[in-house]
């Protein structure tokens, strides 16, 4: 085989390479949960976040990273191993908090890729700035919290200082990540006689406050009591001096009737107050009508009547026989 040919068939197989190239090279996808960025020459361009097919110029001139829109999570003090068991690692969790105790402290920090050019060009390793910065950001928050918060209801407020911190870093560190949240999984002291005594102190606290809210809901309900006793008692003063006011107006509108037939005829209206008085004190008293001379009036008898049974038809026809 001649020299020439050997050349023609090597150029023939670098082409046939270089179109191989080219083919496999120019165009790439990109998933609904994915982000590309088009690296020209060892620059960044615009990032593409619409998914499905595009194109490029061929490898070595353009080449696509591709990052995930999802959200990551980062393990703080504990990581899963290939069986599926959790690990811990107190060494990287062990702080001390402002009271001057050592507690253990894992969390979860959520975070997502939002400006790939500084992720993939801003830092070497991203992902492990992110986690001395967690590291730094919970160390400093716990260092101001007492152990009381850290283990009981201070938790939340503990989790938002360090969210907080931990995304004023990120952005001070413009690694183009942003941070999504931070939870705690556990904050526990690490030894199991200090745990126990601090539970059966925490337990005393709870106890106290239980009795404390017992006795400020029967002081409450005492006092409901007594105030509506007072509301009851003044309602019905009010009523009875209503009820007084009303008797006092109809007894004095009474006595002016009296006095204005009084004042027509004073010997009647004497008589007649003398007779109806002796009726209310003397109930039970057989009243006698006297003359100007002292001597007893005859009169018909009428109270002896009305006490008589009454003659039935049958009697009466009796009698007459």
């Amino acid at each position: 085989m001649s020299v020439r040919r050997i050349l023609v068939t090597l150029g023939m197989v670098i082409a046939g390479i270089l179109l191989i190239l080219v083919g496999f090279t120019t165009w790439y996808t990109v998933d609904e949960s994915e982000q590309a960025v088009v690296i020209t020459f060892g620059q960044a361009g615009e990032t593409v976040t619409n998914s499905g097919l595009h194109f490029k110029l061929p490898w070595p001139v353009q080449n696509v990273e591709k990052l995930s829109k999802e959200t990551y999570s980062l393990k703080f003090g504990y990581k899963q191993d290939e069986s599926g068991e959790l690990v811990s690692y107190d060494k990287e969790t062990k702080m001390i908090t402002g009271d001057e105790y050592i507690v253990l402290t894992d969390l979860i920090v959520q975070w997502k890729i939002t400006e790939p050019q500084k992720y993939l060009f801003h830092s070497e390793n991203p992902q492990e700035i992110l986690q001395d910065a967690t590291s730094a950001s919970i160390r400093s928050i716990i260092g101001n919290s007492t152990i009381d918060a850290a283990l009981t209801d201070g938790k939340a407020d503990i989790e938002a200082k360090t969210r907080d911190l931990l995304a004023t870093l990120v952005e001070k560190y413009d690694i183009g990540v942003m941070i999504q949240g931070v939870k705690l999984q556990d904050v526990e002291l690490p030894n199991a006689e200090v745990r126990a005594a601090f539970t059966a102190v925490t337990d005393a606290r709870e106890t106290k406050n239980t009795k404390m809210n017992e006795a400020k809901k029967y002081v409450n309900q005492k006092v409901n009591e007594a105030v509506g006793e007072r509301d009851a008692i003044k309602s019905r003063a009010v009523g009875g001096k209503t009820a007084r006011i009303e008797q006092a107006r109809g007894d004095v509108a009474l006595f002016n009737d009296l006095h204005a037939e009084y004042e027509k005829n004073k010997g009647i209206t004497r008589q007649r107050l003398i007779l109806e008085t002796l009726e209310k004190v003397l109930p039970n008293a057989k009243l006698y009508i006297m003359n100007d001379s002292g001597e007893t009036l005859k009169y018909l008898p009428l109270e002896s009547l009305k006490n008589t049974p009454p003659v039935t038809e049958k009697e009466g026809k009796s009698d007459a026989e």
